[in-house]
């Protein structure tokens, strides 16, 4: 029973019944730790059955006896086909409370059952522990510091608060093999500056009061991009019949076209917008980054945009280059010259360019505005010129025709036969055409709707296909979780086992036992060979008592016969009778005795029964419940009696 009381108080604490180490055994339990047992088990059991009941006892007895009670009912409603009433909770034994305890544990879920199966390390506890104080702060509803009670004070933190401010943050990631020397060339580079440039993450932030926040939102931003990779990925990219990378790629590329076109159509000039040549220019440059082609294919196809910015800044006519060198050359400071006279000519020097930069300016903006009328003016004129190139086409199609019947005039009744004949001809011709068309389109129609046909029984295998891959997606990440789980199963059993004593080995427990089932069988053996030895004792006795009573009959029949006769032989007859007499009542006394010998050992086993059900303790325990409900009630009269008056 050891053994049967540890793996029941395991599977008591499992399900969150605080039982102490002390305790070791069914006999050890109280009334208060038995309730709260049972009431664990059921809320783990059955949650709408267990949640309205109280794991701890009530003070008053009344109440004892109506959660006594309700827990019997209980567990009659499940199934326990026990006795068990108030008593089996407030007045319990040994024997009742470990079957019913052990009907429980049989009935705990599947899940609590493999979740029993856990070790219940440090670790573990502490994990527990924590996310109980978790949700009891969850649970309690949140104050700002200004309205906090004293009693709210002791729930929540009166600590300083600081308001959620994320920052960007620039995180190390591992980058896969590069396969080109650019790209292997621009991974160490990355790694290097992640090696030695790159901040700490508690370093980045302006404020370390936003390092909490910029990291949840990093982490938010991460999850919520692999959340939606997912979806896409089994929404689309299953879909598409590509590998991931595949489908990346072209996404990229897509996304890149359209980006193109956004940046193509932004370089059309427009009347209602003022952009210059500079910013057409790098406009042009960022098309030819992404690969896109621009009407000015000569000019791009020399130098950068550094040497294109640069010409046009610096591209002015030679008298007003001249004139700025000499300037610049005539105020130039000379070594005897003074810092106030340096500083006033620099002033007057940036004042002199920042003229002349307005001028160019405004003289940039005069020219975009010309060239941007320029423009609309040739894009009307091309359109004007394509509607009438488009007008003497269609014109010039109806003078051809006219032309040529005007040349059929001269000889109208010939040209008519002809006419005749020839639409006769082109009639027979489409017949014919019509016919060897049915023929062929017959077997075409046939091949249509078979290939129509292959064609949606391919869709409905790959749609089928298709679900199964999905399937199989869950299944593997339902896999992989359960493998993750098993995993940290694995090393929580392996720290556990790590803290075991390694002095005991497997062949003690093993030969322990061996032991214990040499024993069993030498009792069976035993108990075997009293049953047959009594067996052969009964046979015996059974045999000679019928032989008694044969050897009476026969003896009593004779000296019956002779006694008529003779007087001794009558005397012998009484004596004979009386001997048969006084040996059944020995016999019958025998058995008396054996049988009162069963009822006392029967006795004593009720007793030793009786007093590991503590009858006494349970006696004793009752009578001062009695006492306590006569003061209730007592005192419950006096209360009515008080509010009669």
């Amino acid at each position: 029973m050891e053994e049967v009381d540890r793996i029941l108080i395991h599977s008591l604490r499992q399900t969150g019944t605080d039982i102490d180490d002390d305790v070791q055994s069914i006999k050890q339990f109280s009334s208060e730790l038995i309730v709260e047992a049972v009431v664990r088990c059921l809320r783990v059991i059955d949650p709408t059955l267990g949640n309205g009941l109280s794991p701890s006892l009530p003070p008053g007895m009344s109440a004892r006896f109506r959660v006594g009670m309700s827990l019997a009912q209980a567990c009659q409603d499940l199934g326990y086909k026990g006795e068990s009433g108030y008593q089996t909770f407030l007045y319990s034994n040994e024997p009742e409370i470990r079957s019913l305890l052990m009907f429980l544990v049989e009935k705990l879920p599947r899940e609590s059952a493999e979740a029993l199966d856990q070790p219940a390390g440090k670790s573990a506890l502490l994990q527990k522990a924590i996310a109980a104080q978790i949700k009891t702060q969850l649970a309690l509803p949140w104050l700002p510091p200004s309205c906090r009670l004293s009693l709210h004070c002791k729930t929540q933190s009166s600590g300083p608060c600081h308001s959620f401010h994320a920052m960007q943050l620039s995180l190390p990631y591992s980058l896969k093999a590069p396969t080109k020397k650019q790209a292997k060339g621009r991974c160490n580079f990355v790694k290097e500056y992640w090696r030695e440039y790159l901040l700490p993450v508690t370093s980045q932030p302006s404020h370390h009061a936003s390092v909490p926040a910029s990291l949840l939102e990093n982490h938010a931003s991460e999850l919520s991009a692999a959340q939606e990779w997912e979806s896409e990925w089994n929404s689309q990219g299953l879909l598409s019949r590509l590998t991931p990378e595949e489908y990346c790629s072209r996404k990229r590329a897509r996304l890149q076209k359209r980006i193109e076109e956004q940046l193509r159509a932004a370089t059309q000039p427009r009347p209602d917008t003022h952009s210059t040549t500079r910013s057409t220019s790098d406009l042009t440059d960022l098309l030819n980054s992404f690969g896109g082609t621009t009407t000015g294919v000569d000019i791009l196809a020399k130098g950068t945009r550094f040497t294109h910015s640069e010409k046009f800044t610096f591209t002015q006519e030679p008298e007003k280059a001249a004139q700025q060198m000499a300037a610049a050359a005539s105020i130039l400071p000379s070594s005897h010259q003074s810092e106030e006279d340096l500083k006033a000519k620099q002033e007057v020097e940036i004042s002199a360019l920042q003229e002349q930069l307005q001028q160019l300016s405004v003289q940039m903006e005069e020219v975009g505005g010309d060239i941007r009328q320029l423009t609309v003016s040739i894009h009307q004129v091309s359109d004007e010129l394509k509607r009438r190139e488009l007008s003497n086409s269609e014109k010039e199609d109806t003078v051809r025709v006219k032309k040529q019947t005007i040349n059929l005039l001269p000889d109208a009744e010939n040209n008519l036969v002809k006419l005749q004949s020839l639409v006769e001809a082109s009639a027979k011709r489409v017949v014919y055409l019509a016919s060897q068309w049915e023929k062929h389109r017959a077997p075409l129609i046939d091949e249509h709707r078979r290939l129509k046909e292959l064609c949606s029984n391919r869709e409905m295998e790959s749609s089928r296909k298709l679900c199964e891959i999905k399937d199989l997606h869950d299944k593997i990440r339902q896999s992989a979780e359960e493998a993750k789980k098993k995993e940290s199963l694995y090393k929580q059993l392996i720290a556990e086992y790590d803290t075991l004593p390694k002095d005991v080995s497997r062949s003690a427990y093993t030969m322990r036992i061996l032991e214990i089932i040499s024993n069993i069988k030498k009792q069976k053996e035993e108990i075997t060979k009293i049953l047959s030895d009594t067996k052969e004792l009964q046979k015996e006795i059974n045999g000679l008592t019928g032989k008694l009573d044969r050897t009476f009959a026969v003896t009593d029949e004779l000296v019956f016969k002779d006694a008529k006769k003779d007087e001794s032989v009558r005397k012998s007859y009484k004596y004979l009778a009386a001997l048969h007499e006084n040996c059944t009542q020995l016999i019958q006394t025998i058995e008396d005795t054996g049988t009162i010998m069963r009822e006392i050992r029967d006795l004593e086993e009720q007793i030793e029964t009786e007093h590991g059900k503590k009858t006494v303790s349970n006696l004793e325990k009752i009578l001062e419940d009695y006492k306590a409900i006569r003061q209730e009630n007592s005192a419950l009269a006096a209360k009515i009696r008080e509010g009669q008056v």
